[in-house]
Order: structure tokens, then C-alpha cells, then sequence
């Protein structure tokens, strides 16, 4: 009976007996062994599989039946099955609950074919990757080819040449596949309240920003969306989308009272302006100062760049330097930060003191920039030209949003080059491939925004710039199509109701993804605070 489990495996670990069990955990331990591979408990590798992987990542109770060829990296999540048979080959991300008939082949990779002079197989290979979604259902005998990606819940019937990608909830058929019908029926429609172009949806923004702004203001202050308590970003925010689309501060209230209160707010010990209270002073808590290499407030690392970015919109700036870290301290500071288990908090602090340090240069502060610049040099990952390391949970999303807030208050805030641009680009153009951060449905404004700005930055470079192109173009169109008229952005679209911190993030993405696609002009626009293009200044 041991050799049925090899090809049904779904019932090994209720009917196996313990000496077979005892084996598979011993093929397991084997391959845990190997450098990039992670196979979870419950899991089942047949001893009759070829898995010849670079890396390889199997979530719980996912299985791998006999006959089945692997390599390259594969990364699959929970209750997956690659059944008897089946090739995973080159680079292929597969969520959860993903089911895979027999004599199956995903290719993530493909034969370069552009010299006819030299024969196919001695030419390089290219890789754009296979992503696949959760819940998804793949017949016997279906071909994937590089670069699809598969949305949740579709199901890809037996037989079917998969060459484009397949939306949420379809069901694909036939040589090459298309739809021929909705498992579940698609609720995401874009295209019906999508502007007909970047001037038109210019213009309908502009003429709602007053709209916008009013639905947030409660006739004192700005809050995020309408009935939250008000944030002292909510007014920063509001200051950000007046400047960008009316040119000036908001007309709920003068221009010096919102300037004067936001001076106010600072403690002038620390510099820094903590969390409003939630009673009728509404003004900033009591000061709780800081741990390094953490805030004890948590909005207060924040508001150094929203309330800092809009007192200069306002014609202003800060009363008091901001006193984070002594500058010995700075480079042991930096060291630890939780780089590789949470690198978006890193890169976060990071950004947080470049921005201090700038407010405090245009002081005649002293700085400590040499040490900071030093620190971020040495320990960028020539990989992946970026700090920290992924994590199994939500692979590249850290690191690459860790990069946007490190780069931003420092590489991009100084005017001085990366250091690993090109790796840069092959990092970004890679997570963004991963279905859970640019599905349209799954989009929010932090993730797009982290991938938008990075391939800015790095743009000059001319590195993989068609597909850098053709990634702008796309996401741009997802962009326009979270508009909500009269009302502005969702944070997360399909998850928040529109709000101050979602549209302020979602115009500067649109500007950032319009410049790569060449078409920011036709926006009349441009980011002049927290998310300008231009440095503030030069080392």
C-alpha cells in the first residue's frame, strides 16, 4: 500500500503507518537541510518526485505526488497539491489551496529565440515568472507559460494553453484559454469609473478638491475620513492635496492659523509632536519621548516628515530641532533595527531620521549624515540592493517597502546615488509580480506607492526599462480606476472608504507611475511635499 501513497498522498498522515511516516519525515528533514528550502509540517514528498529546486517553499499540508519534476524556485502555500506527473519549473509563486491535476507543466521560464543564427537551446534563457492566486483549481494535462499570472479563485479547465493571464474567479478553456465562464462572478469593475484619461481624471480631481477637503473638516480641524477623530496628519494631509491641487493651503481655515498650530505642537526638548488627545483640547499628549531605536508614541516618527513637509507648504518650518539619536549614537542605532524580521519598521525609522537630520541641517544643526549614509553603504544587499531580508509570510513586501522609507528620507531627500540601483529594479519588478500586493482588488496606497517610487529613483539607469514601462502603464490604470468622485481615494480601495491619507498617497503613486510611463504632463500636477521627486538638498 506504501506505493499508492506516492500517488495519492492526500490521506498519507491519517493511514500511514509509522515506519512509512518515520521515512517521510526523514525525506523532509533532507530537504530542510538544503539552502532556500522550507518544507512546513504536514507536508508530503514523494521519494519518486524529482525536486531539483535552487529554492523550494512548501506550506502545510501541501504534497508532492511521484513523477513530479521540479526546479528552479517554487514557493507554494497551505493545501497545495502537485499531483502525479506534474512540472513546476523556473520561477512560480503558488498561494494557498491551490490543486493541480496530473501530467500538469507551469513553466516559469521560457527559450530565448531572438538570434535565428544560433541554435534555440544554446541561447539564454528568460524568466518572467508564474504567479498563481489562492483557491485555485488546475486540471490534468494544462500548460502554463512564463509570465502568467492566475487570480484567486480560477479554475483552469483540463487541456487548456494558458498564455495570458487569467482573471479572478474565470474559468479558462481550450488552446490558447480563454474565459468561458465565471466561477465567481467579477465585482471589480475599473473600467466603469475610469477616467478616459490622465487629463480628464486632472481635471475632475481638481474640481472636487474643495469637496474633498470639506467632507473631512470638522469645523475646527481636519480628520481622515468623515466622523474619525482628528490626527495631526489628517491636517498634514490636507495641506499635501491642497497644495498639490488648488495651490494653496486649505480655505477651511487661514493659512497662518493652520501654520501656527502646527509650530505649536512641537515639544521644544525632543522636537517632536506627539499623538492629539482624544478630548475636547485637541492638542498633542503628553511628551513620552523615545526608545531608541523605537518611538514610544508611534504617530509621533511619523510626523516628523507630515508636520515638517507641510510647515514648508505653508511657508514655514519647525521652532526646535528634533533630537533623536546623539550622533555617535547613530550607527549602533541602525544596527538594531529588526532588519531581517521586520524591514519595513527599519526602513521606517530610517526615514524618520534622514528627515530630522535634514530639518535640523536647514537649522545649522550638526547632523551625523556621514554616519547614517556610512551605515546604509555598508550594509545594502549587493542581491537585492536593498536592507533586511524576505520572510516566508509575505516574501519581497518588507524589504521593498522597507527600501521606499529608508531611500526616501535619504538617498532621495540628499540628492546621492544608490548604491545597487540595477539590483533595485530586479527586486521591485519581481514583488510585483506577487498577486498579493498588486491584484487590483488587493492594491492599497502604501504598496503601490513602495513600488512607483524605488523604479523612479532608479530610472536613469535604463535598466529593463520596457518592462518597467509596461508595469507603470498597468498599475497607472488600476490608479484611476479606485477613484471615488467627489469623495477621493480608500486608503485600501476596496477595503476603506475614501479618505485624506489614501488620496493624498494615490495622486503622488499616479504621478510617480505617469513620469515612468512618460504622461505626467497631461496631469498638471506635481508632489511638492513628503513625496516630491526633486531632493531637498545636496551633500
Amino acid at each position: 500500500m506504501g506505493r499508492d501513497f506516492d500517488y495519492s498522498p492526500w490521506d498519507f498522515w491519517i493511514e500511514a503507518g509509522e515506519e512509512e511516516q518515520t521515512r517521510q519525515h526523514l525525506v523532509r528533514d533532507q530537504l530542510n537541510a538544503l539552502p532556500g528550502h522550507q518544507i512546513a509540517t504536514g507536508c508530503f514528498v514523494s521519494e519518486l518526485a524529482s525536486v531539483r529546486n535552487d529554492a523550494l517553499v512548501l506550506g502545510p499540508r501541501t504534497y508532492v505526488a511521484a513523477g513530479a519534476y521540479l526546479t528552479g524556485t517554487v514557493r507554494a502555500g497551505r493545501d497545495c497539491s502537485i499531483n502525479a506527473y506534474t512540472v513546476v519549473r523556473g520561477h512560480v509563486e503558488i498561494g494557498d489551496a491551490v490543486r493541480i491535476g496530473a501530467h500538469t507543466s507551469i513553466l516559469g521560464f521560457n527559450h530565448n529565440m531572438t538570434d535565428p543564427d544560433v541554435e534555440v537551446f544554446r541561447q539564454p534563457l528568460t524568466s518572467k515568472g508564474v504567479t498563481i492566486g489562492d483557491d485555485v483549481w488546475i486540471g490534468s494535462h494544462v500548460v502554463v507559460l512564463d509570465g502568467v499570472t492566475v487570480g484567486d479563485k480560477a479554475v483552469l479547465a483540463a487541456g487548456a494553453i494558458v498564455t495570458k493571464s487569467v482573471p479572478s474567479g474565470a474559468v479558462v478553456a481550450g488552446n490558447p484559454a480563454r474565459v468561458i465562464k465565471w466561477r465567481v462572478p467579477p465585482t471589480f469593475h475599473p473600467e466603469a469609473s475610469r477616467p478616459s484619461g490622465l487629463a480628464t481624471f486632472a481635471a475632475a480631481v481638481k474640481a472636487d478638491a474643495v469637496r474633498i477637503l470639506d467632507r473631512c473638516f470638522d469645523g475646527d480641524l481636519f480628520v481622515d475620513t468623515p466622523g474619525a477623530a482628528p490626527t495631526v496628519r489628517a491636517q498634514c494631509d490636507a495641506v499635501e492635496i491642497a497644495d498639490l491641487l488648488l495651490g494653496t493651503a486649505p480655505p477651511q481655515l487661514p493659512a497662518e492659523a493652520q501654520r501656527d498650530r502646527l509650530r505649536g505642537w512641537q515639544n521644544p526638548v525632543t522636537g517632536l509632536v506627539a499623538t492629539l488627545q482624544p478630548d475636547a483640547s485637541r492638542s498633542p499628549g503628553p511628551e513620552l519621548g523615545l526608545r531608541q531605536p523605537g518611538f514610544t508614541d508611534p504617530d509621533a516618527g511619523y510626523h516628523v516628515l507630515a508636520v515638517g513637509y507641510a510647515l514648508d507648504l505653508l511657508g514655514s518650518s519647525f521652532q526646535h530641532p528634533i533630537r533623536l539619536v546623539e550622533t555617535a549614537g547613530i550607527a549602533e542605532a541602525l544596527a538594531k533595527l529588526p532588519w531581517e524580521s521586520g524591514a519595513w519598521h527599519g526602513g521606517h525609522w530610517v526615514d524618520i531620521l534622514g528627515t530630522a537630520l535634514h530639518w535640523n541641517r536647514r537649522m545649522g544643526e550638526p547632523t551625523g549624515a556621514e554616519a547614517l549614509f556610512g551605515w546604509l553603504l555598508l550594509n545594502a544587499d549587493p542581491r537585492t540592493g536593498m536592507w533586511g531580508s524576505p520572510r516566508p509570510d509575505d516574501g519581497l513586501l518588507q524589504i521593498v517597502n522597507g527600501f521606499y522609507r529608508a531611500s526616501r528620507g535619504t538617498f532621495a531627500q540628499f540628492g546621492l546615488p544608490l548604491p545597487y540601483p540595477e539590483r533595485v529594479i530586479d527586486t521591485v519588478l519581481a514583488h510585483a509580480g506577487d498577486t498579493r500586493v498588486v491584484r487590483p482588488d488587493r492594491q492599497n496606497a502604501c504598496n503601490i506607492l513602495d513600488i512607483a517610487h524605488p523604479l523612479w529613483l532608479t530610472q536613469s539607469t535604463g535598466h529593463r526599462t520596457p518592462e518597467v514601462r509596461a508595469l507603470a502603464g498597468k498599475l497607472l490604470t488600476d490608479a484611476l480606476g479606485h477613484w471615488a468622485p467627489g469623495q477621493g481615494f480608500g486608503f485600501h480601495p476596496s477595503r476603506t472608504p475614501p479618505g485624506l491619507q489614501g488620496t493624498e498617497m494615490w495622486l503622488a503613486s499616479i504621478w510617480f507611475l505617469a513620469d515612468l510611463a512618460g504622461t505626467a504632463d497631461d496631469l498638471g500636477y506635481r508632489p511638492r511635499g513628503v513625496h516630491r521627486p526633486e531632493p531637498w538638498t545636496s551633500m
